[in-house]
């Protein structure tokens, strides 16, 4: 998997189709990616009791999963003069000490 958690990525499929966000965590087994403020749900709560007294449950609203191939790497490029942020595939090569490093092939830069 090409998207890894921290990495800033932009939505280019489906109904958030647009939207940037941080990767919260990667799920690299399912092939999917959990994406800050992207594919919310809202999940109703049982009410349980805590052991002070207090009520929890209700209706909460939080973020699902999404298939990693709707996500691509964002990056900022110049366009007319001003900065745009723009979807980028992610290649690999070697850099001078011999590590393997991501770079977004769009602009060329080391990630």
């Amino acid at each position: 998997m090409r998207v890894k958690k921290g990495d800033k990525v932009v939505v280019i499929a489906g109904r958030d189709k647009g939207v940037v966000g941080k990767v919260i965590t990667a799920y690299p087994r399912e092939d999917k990616v959990l994406v800050e403020g992207v594919n919310r749900i809202t999940k109703h709560a049982k009410p349980t009791r805590t052991a002070r007294g207090s009520e929890g449950g209700g209706i909460i609203h939080q973020e699902a999963p999404i298939h990693v191939s709707n996500v691509q790497l964002a990056v900022e490029v110049d366009v007319e003069g001003e900065k745009k942020t723009v979807g980028t595939r992610v290649g690999y090569r070697f850099d001078d000490d011999g590590n393997k490093v991501r770079y977004a092939k769009r602009t060329g830069e080391t990630i």
